[in-house]
Order: C-alpha cells, then sequence, then structure tokens
C-alpha cells in the first residue's frame, strides 16, 4: 500500500465559497445593488456577450437630417448630405412618396514618414416622405448644392375651413 503524506494547511487557506455550491447568476448578486451600477453591469455583460455581431457604428444604416415645410405654395424638403456626390444619390416619386436613397462613400488617406493608412467606410440610406395629395409631381425640382440637397415639389394651398367657436362662461 502507497505511503500517504498528510500535511496541515495553515490557518486561513481555505476560505467559504458559496458559488461552488450555489453557483451565481450571470450579472452577479442582484441584492444590495444600485439601480445605476446594475446597469452598468448590465451593459458590461451584454457587450461582451453581443460584441462580435454588432457592427461598427460606421457600418450602420445612415439616415440623413430631413427639414420639411410648406412655403410660398411649395413642399420643400431639404436634406444634408454632406460629402456626398450627386451620382450617388437618387430622388424618385413613388406612390405618392417623395424617396431620397444614396450611398455615403467615406475614404481617409494618411501618408507620413514611414507609414501609410487608409480608412473606408460606407453606408446606403433611404428616406421617403409622405407628399400631399394635390402635389404637382410632374414639376419636382432637386438641386444639390454644397452638401444640401433642396427638393421643391409645387403644391396649391388648400386653405382648411375654420370656425371659430364661441367661449362661453359660468
Amino acid at each position: 500500500m502507497a505511503d500517504i503524506k498528510v500535511t496541515k494547511e495553515t490557518p486561513g487557506a481555505l476560505t467559504y465559497r458559496p458559488e461552488a455550491y450555489f453557483p451565481t447568476l450571470p450579472f452577479g448578486s442582484l441584492l444590495g445593488t444600485s439601480p445605476f451600477s446594475l446597469m452598468k453591469r448590465f451593459n458590461e455583460e451584454f457587450d461582451r456577450m453581443f460584441g462580435p455581431w454588432v457592427p461598427p457604428a460606421e457600418m450602420e444604416l445612415w439616415a440623413p437630417p430631413l427639414e420639411v415645410h410648406h412655403k410660398e405654395g411649395n413642399f420643400i424638403v431639404t436634406a444634408e448630405l454632406p460629402g456626398i456626390n450627386k451620382e450617388d444619390i437618387k430622388v424618385e416619386v413613388i406612390e405618392e412618396s417623395l424617396v431620397i436613397e444614396g450611398e455615403k462613400k467615406k475614404m481617409k488617406e494618411e501618408k507620413g514618414e514611414g507609414y501609410y493608412r487608409t480608412e473606408r467606410s460606407f453606408g446606403k440610406f433611404y428616406r421617403a416622405i409622405p407628399l400631399p395629395k394635390e402635389a404637382k409631381i410632374d414639376q419636382v425640382k432637386a438641386e444639390l448644392t454644397n452638401g444640401v440637397l433642396k427638393v421643391v415639389i409645387p403644391v396649391p394651398e388648400v386653405k382648411p375651413a375654420l370656425r371659430e367657436v364661441p367661449i362661453t362662461a359660468k
């Protein structure tokens, strides 16, 4: 029979580990935690679990900011498209909607002493704006100036029927 050597550990070497018997949740202990630290922990765990599948911010679907208003009998749509060429933008009228779509291409190149760096990012955009029923779609005009697309659609002004309602006091 083999000899077994038994040695006495120093005091304090053994510690109580409840997770050995009761595994913890992926988010750790939920008791005694502030809501802010709990949300921070949740965000960290979410990023850790799903981080590889989330596309980088530059590759996401991009939507240019729009301004839509009526002025002097025209329906005017203004879209901010900085750095986008006229050839990369398409403006159409489809089933009583104005559609602005295209592709944003960003290429950055740096050259220095002993290095060469390039970055590229691309993103498509699509915006559909409902048009008034009276819009004259055969007279649509679009113009791109300094990265701002302006689309003008003539619309006859229709004044709504207004009726003033008297207020009575009791």
